[in-house]
Formats: C-alpha cells, structure tokens, sequence
C-alpha cells in the first residue's frame, strides 16, 4: 500500500507539473524537459497496467522504458546548459560539443562493456549505461554549477529549480546504482522505498519552481565568459594553423 501510495503520489504532481507548464507557457521554453516528464509520466502508467495484467511482461518494460527514460534525460542536461549559458553562445556551443563527446564515450564503453553477456539489450547494459550516464550528468551539473558561482551568474527560478531537482535525483540514482549489486536484499527492500519516495520528492521541487515562469535575471557585474572563450578559440585556431603548417612542411620534405 506504500509503494502503491509513493507511485500515485509520483504520478499525480507530475500530470500538475505538465499542467502548469502548459498553463504558463514553460513548454516552449523547457521543451526537452517537458518532454522528459510527459515521457516518465506515460511510463509510469504503463509500468503499473503492465504490473496487474501482465506481471511477466513487467520485467523487459521496465528495462526498456529505463533505458529510453536515461537517453532523454541527457537532453535534459543539454537543456540545462543551452538556457544557462544562452547569453553566452560561444562557451554554451563548446560546452555542447564536449557534453556530446563524453556522452558518446559513456554509451560506447557501457555497451562493449557488456557486449559478451546474453542479456545485453536489457539488465546488464541498462544499469551500466544508467551508472555511466548518470556520473557524466552529475559532473555536468557541478561544472555548471561551479561556473556561474565563480562568474557570479545568478540562476533564475525556473533554472534554479530544475538544476536542483534533477541533481536530486541523478545523486539519489547514483547511490542506488552503485549499492545495488553489494547492498543486498534488506538494502534493496528498502531502497525500493527511498527511490521513487525521493523522486516525488524532485517533482515537488520542481512543480514549486516552475509553477509559473520566471526569467534569469540579469548578473550585477560585466561576465567576461565570451571574451575568455573567443580568446581561447581565437589561440586554439592558431595553434592548429601551426601544426597544420608544420605537418605539411614535414610531408613535403
């Protein structure tokens, strides 16, 4: 009855957190985010009808719609970036590209990783790709973090709230995926509270800040951020022209 109850509860703020995205016009302004609880929130529904009609089915559904759910909730922290650093479009573009390389690298190793196991389209690859991809976002989160810290960037609420949620729960995700083989059976009984009783808590962090949309304030002081990456840019272009030139002079010799 208290798994029953988290479930519900779980379920019930996220159809008012869509509600209110629509209602306050954040669905074109988080689209991938939204997109990702419209997705967790149809997934749940599913899990549960699969769970009464068809309990033997239920394991593969949950491994799939697991495995999908990790796949979007990258796009998450794309978003994070994208909305974060929008007034910094230099550094959000090279952010970008290095978020896409280490998330390629994390998918690659997660799936040769466990090429040879049988059941490496469900179990196995799922939980080593969720541990992977959930490290990355996490360190993602940080650098983010870190830098408007550093920068002085304030995070608006809508931001703020977001940022702070989806931490949550990448935190909470990795706790559990790296106890999971070692806690044992006590440990994943009662865990099997803790996570989606924790995740209720995320949705009602982020139904509080996003209830209606609030823009990223302005920072009190000049952010040299752009200037710093153009320099960078501008002396990373001259040191390829260098080896370019130097490579060609090597070849023609």
């Amino acid at each position: 009855m208290l798994g029953q109850a988290i479930w519900w509860s779980g379920i019930a703020l996220e159809a008012l957190l869509l509600v209110r995205g629509f209602q306050g016009k954040l669905l074109v302004r988080y689209p991938v985010f939204y997109a990702y609880i419209l997705f967790v929130w149809l997934q749940s529904l599913l899990r549960i009808s699969v769970y009464h009609s068809r309990p033997q089915l239920y394991p593969p559904v949950y491994w799939i719609t697991e495995g999908v759910g990790i796949l979007i909730g990258c796009g998450v922290v794309f978003e994070i970036y994208r909305v974060g650093l929008a007034a910094y479009p230099g550094t959000a573009r090279m952010a970008r590209n290095l978020l896409a390389f280490v998330f390629v690298m994390a998918i690659t190793k997660a799936i040769v990783g466990t090429w040879n196991d049988p059941h490496w389209w469900m179990v196995a690859t799922t939980m080593d790709l969720e541990h992977a991809l959930r490290a990355v976002q996490a360190l993602a989160i940080v650098a983010l973090v870190v830098l408007f810290l550093f920068y002085s960037i304030p995070f608006g609420r809508n931001l703020r709230g977001v940022l702070l949620g989806y931490g949550l729960f990448i935190g909470e995700s990795i706790v559990w995926l790296s106890l999971f083989s070692t806690g044992g059976e006590k440990f994943r009984e009662f865990w099997s509270y803790v996570h989606p009783a924790s995740y209720v808590v995320v949705v009602a962090v982020w139904t509080m800040h996003l209830w209606s949309y609030a823009p990223n304030p302005e920072p009190k002081r000049a952010v040299r951020l752009e200037e710093q990456y153009q320099r960078i840019a501008a002396t990373t272009s001259r040191r390829l022209q260098e080896g370019r030139g130097y490579l060609a002079k090597v070849v023609g010799s």
